[in-house]
């Protein structure tokens, strides 16, 4: 089992940065990928960034050159860097993480909201 704790959100202006942040517990052994997903009004759950602990990154276009990820694999952290948030950011960010098996865990999100 895996648990998330995710903080770091919170209401800016278009333009803003926030950065969220993720502590893991649990049997972080088994982790394997950490990552970012958000969901938006009326949207499913979509990809924001993941970090794979062979050193794998992805972005989704949208955050491609402005949203940063970086993780810990032995301490089981993640941080999402946010630079020059949109209106269209506005979503619940999720924390997760995936370990072997595999098994997908979930924090319990964040609200960031983009006024513009």
């Amino acid at each position: 089992q895996v648990q998330l704790v995710e903080s770091g959100g919170g209401s800016v202006q278009t333009g803003g940065s926030l950065r969220l942040s993720c502590a893991a517990s649990g049997r972080m052994s088994t982790l394997y990928v950490l990552g970012w997903h958000r969901q938006g009004p009326g949207n499913q759950r979509e990809l924001v960034a993941s970090l794979s602990k062979d050193g794998r990154i992805i972005y989704a276009d949208s955050v491609q050159g402005r949203f940063t990820i970086s993780g810990d694999f032995a301490v089981g952290t993640v941080d999402l860097q946010m630079n020059n948030l949109k209106p269209e950011d506005t979503a619940v960010y999720y924390c997760n993480s995936v370990t072997y098996g595999p098994v997908n865990y979930w924090g319990q999100g964040t609200q960031v909201t983009v006024s513009s």
